[in-house]
């Protein structure tokens, strides 16, 4: 696990609910246990200040970092499909974005990748679509200077094609099995009376993998998935196992903060 992204798992995980900022010190502490040294901290730390996720700020026990509010909205955006996936419901209609051709490469792959975890898929280099539409998507094209169409519409045609046609869901699927093997394997290895570092460590493994899944899965609704989806049955094991193991992990993470 990269230094950056098990910050973006903590913040997400636990700061956000605790005022969302953490003295330097405290973030070092809080990675030890994931064998994040201290200055592949501050140095992600530092990257992410400059992408605006994180700003400085002081506390009564030192320097530290603040969530920015394009740091919350994504956060945001992340809890409610991480937690609540099976609450969100589909009214039938496709999410449609059509934009002209980014011709600088960086850019057009920031794009991509932000919407990809948003939920669309690309039908076509300029036309994305997506089951429902994002909060998020306004500050994406307004900071990537995207000026977009964007539309709701009920297209004809089996929408199982369309699903085909957009998203692997034979890849998505194997990786769910993959997914499920592995996050087992790991939660059977956690002793019975471990160490609240020590579930701290376990659980954000398991939260850092499933969240890997916002990039792949966008959460389709069951009527459009085959039948006996794998995604389903690792869901009820990260939900049932996350829930366990939040209590050690939190009394782990309050005992760093102060």
């Amino acid at each position: 696990m990269h230094a950056r992204a098990a910050l973006f798992d903590l913040y997400g995980d636990h700061l956000r609910s605790r005022g969302g900022q953490a003295s330097v010190a405290a973030l070092v502490r809080l990675m030890k246990p994931l064998e994040i040294a201290a200055p592949a901290v501050r140095t992600a730390v530092s990257r992410m200040v400059r992408q605006g996720w994180l700003r400085p700020v002081r506390l009564p026990r030192g320097p530290g970092y603040g969530l920015t509010p394009k740091c919350v909205r994504r956060l945001d955006e992340a809890a409610l499909r991480i937690y609540r996936a099976g609450t969100l419901s589909w009214n039938s209609r496709w999410h449609l974005i059509v934009f002209p051709p980014v011709k600088e490469r960086p850019r057009r792959e920031r794009i991509r990748i932000t919407l990809a975890f948003l939920g669309y898929a690309a039908l076509s280099e300029s036309t994305w679509i997506g089951p429902r539409s994002s909060a998020e998507l306004d500050h994406l094209l307004e900071s990537e200077g995207v000026r977009a169409d964007r539309f709701e519409a009920a297209l004809e045609g089996d929408p199982r094609e369309l699903v085909a046609r957009a998203w692997d869901l034979d890849a998505i699927g194997e990786a769910y099995e993959q997914w499920h093997a592995e996050a087992d394997t790991l939660i059977t290895a956690l002793p019975a009376q471990a160490r609240p570092d020590l579930v701290f460590a376990t659980r954000s493994k398991l939260v850092h993998g499933w969240r890997n899944f916002l990039f792949r899965d966008p959460g389709l609704p069951p009527e459009l998935l085959p039948a006996g989806w794998p995604g389903e049955k690792a869901r009820a094991f990260f939900e049932q196992e996350a829930a366990r193991l939040l209590p050690a992990a939190a009394a782990f993470v309050d005992r760093e903060l102060h």
